[in-house]
């Protein structure tokens, strides 16, 4: 797979659009589409666009010893991604403490077609200090700002039931 684009806004935005990349053959099944976990990898590399946009990322974690870790995750796959399909993300940060964050993320063809819709719940770990802990006041006021611009978004999917 091609390194993605990341390219994060020097503002929060609503939502936050900085993950691109290009459906390589990796994580093709024999179906011709990308299996489950590369869509995935995919949700999981869009929100880790969010987290280093936060200083929250490998830096984060490299300098201090703690980091974000997934805690839980809920993936709807809404439509088959293909070899060679441009794919980006847009994620929207619903809820978050100091000690967690909740991202929803949408994942989208380049034609604008939802492939897969998730949330993810983090929590902030300090594995030194036995657990999880608040995350330190630069590191809460940058997700803060984030928060609030996205506070009274509309959801980036609803699930419709057949």
């Amino acid at each position: 797979m091609p390194d993605p684009v990341l390219a994060g806004p020097a503002e929060p935005a609503a939502p936050f659009e900085a993950y691109r990349t290009e459906i390589g053959g990796d994580w093709i099944d024999y179906n011709g589409h990308l299996n489950d976990a590369g869509y995935a990898v995919l949700l999981s590399a869009a929100n880790e666009a969010v987290l280093a946009y936060l200083g929250l990322s490998q830096d984060y974690r490299a300098a201090t010893g703690r980091a974000l870790y997934t805690a839980e995750s809920h993936i709807r796959y809404l439509a088959e991604a293909r070899h060679g399909d441009q794919v980006e993300a847009a994620s929207l940060l619903v809820h978050a403490d100091a000690k967690r964050l909740r991202l929803q993320t949408l994942l989208r063809r380049g034609d604008g077609t939802a492939v897969a819709a998730a949330e993810y719940l983090y929590l902030h770990v300090d594995p030194a200090g036995g657990g999880v802990t608040a995350m330190p006041p630069q590191r809460w006021a940058a997700v803060s700002a984030l928060l609030s611009a996205h506070r009274g978004c509309p959801p980036l999917y609803t699930e419709r039931r057949r």
